[in-house]
């Protein structure tokens, strides 16, 4: 099945937003059907009649998690319910949680990115694919399942964990490309050598799909070559469908991400203000094509920019350069702003470095103290000069890159605990008033 859409993919930047403005009009004209956007439109005296370029974009509010939690159940809906066809939540574990609502041309819609993705990168109705994510209220594995279906691919529904379980299906049925957290395809392939199993000669792996944690580049070239692939980033969020947002081309330069479908404004997370393609700032989205549930302005939390210039692929979507973590993820330490991606790009960069770490925060002595642990590889030595070297050498690249310096423990090989599902890397133990 044909998914390089040329006329979409590579549209003029003028035609696109043309294209662009059109559905605004109709998704704000569709919104206050909705409860929530029609107080929010009458409070902010707002009309679809006002809207006349990209820019009058702005003269929206935003719309937040919290937003969504609020108007529980229901009451973002802006199609009756009987003619919804599937809702996905978050867990709530902290209250009500957060529902998005879709239609059947939502789903099929939704279906249609992830298979473009899916094809961008080299994936066909000849591959085989095995979807190691949790099917459910939770959307990369039903998300990747159609989209994977639509393209036309044999699609093999693994759901997540039992490792062992995965290394048989991707021997047995030839599997070819995987969609796979970046934490737990470091772990897989652990496991695929603990079993005796190369993954370059004795399977038929040559494409992973990565996505749902931040991870670093260096992670993803440990991937690469642990399991000898391709490894393409992903983008997705629940309340913007799940994954197929955004995806990286085969340049790897970038996740384009499909401007036919969403706007994307980034934001400077304190002023609220627009920043410059190139600048690091919070991501916030515009849904343009969803029936059930269209979202104005979402802020996402997560941090990223433009890239600027032109992708070689030739594809006219702007690109969002790697996440750096979420505005909300952010960790403030003695005065200091930081991200846990920053402390993962500087443990993978040492090959005596396992795949596994965590991060703890607490307060000792009446001082904020970090505490990093992280496992050995197979390459450790029990040379206490050696181990107390690299000890040193790990600890000033980190003061170097976080402007603090942590207390850095290494541990052996398998200490940790070991999770298969998304990676839990931080430990905030301080308890504020």
């Amino acid at each position: 099945m044909q998914y390089w859409q040329k006329e979409i993919e590579t549209m003029p930047r003028k035609e696109l937003e043309a294209f662009q403005l059109e559905r605004l009009k109709e998704t704000i004209q569709a919104a206050e059907q909705s409860p929530f956007y029609k107080k929010t439109f009458s409070d902010h005296q707002i009309s679809a009649d006002q809207i006349h370029s990209l820019a009058d974009l702005q003269k929206l509010p935003f719309t937040t998690k919290d937003d969504l939690r609020a108007n529980y159940p229901f009451n973002m809906a802006a199609i009756p319910i009987r003619e919804c066809v599937r809702l996905h939540s978050s867990s709530g574990t902290t209250g009500d949680p957060t529902v998005v609502l879709h239609s059947a041309k939502d789903l099929d819609d939704w279906a249609n990115q992830v298979a473009r993705c899916m094809y961008m990168v080299g994936v066909r109705d000849t591959d085989v694919f095995q979807n190691t994510s949790g099917y459910g209220m939770f959307t990369g594995g039903l998300g990747f399942q159609y989209g994977a279906e639509k393209l036309g691919t044999l699609t093999v529904p693994a759901a997540a964990g039992n490792s062992k379980r995965q290394i048989k299906f991707i021997k047995d049925f030839g599997t070819t490309c995987l969609h796979i957290i970046p934490s737990y395809a470091t772990r897989l392939a652990e496991v695929m050598y603990e079993e005796g199993v190369d993954p370059r000669s004795d399977t038929k792996l040559h494409t992973i799909c990565i996505g749902a944690e931040p991870h670093s580049e260096e992670q993803r070239k440990r991937i690469e070559q642990l399991l000898g692939v391709k490894a393409y980033n992903c983008f997705g969020m629940s309340e913007m469908n799940g994954p197929g947002v955004a995806f990286e081309c085969t340049e790897q330069n970038g996740l384009h991400i499909w401007e036919d479908y969403t706007i994307v404004e980034i934001i400077d997370p304190i002023t609220l203000q627009a920043v410059p393609d190139g600048e690091v700032g919070e991501l916030v989205l515009t849904t343009i094509s969803r029936e059930a549930m269209p979202l104005l302005r979402y802020r996402t939390r997560d941090l990223t920019c433009i890239i600027k210039g032109d992708c070689p692929c030739g594809r006219t979507h702007r690109r969002l350069a790697r996440f750096q973590g979420r505005s909300d993820d952010m960790i403030i330490l003695k005065g200091v702003n930081l991200f846990p991606i920053q402390v993962e790009t500087i443990l993978m960069q040492f090959k005596e470095l396992g795949n596994n770490y965590l991060i703890t925060i607490d307060t000792v002595s009446n001082s904020d103290e970090m505490l990093i642990e992280v496992e050995l590889s197979d390459l450790f030595t029990d040379d206490y000069s050696v181990l107390q070297q690299l000890s040193k050498d790990i600890t000033r690249q980190l003061r170097d890159e976080l402007l603090l310096t942590p207390r850095l423990k290494l541990v052996a090989k398998g200490s940790l605990p070991i999770q298969e599902g998304k990676a839990v890397r931080v430990k905030d133990l301080r308890k504020f008033c």
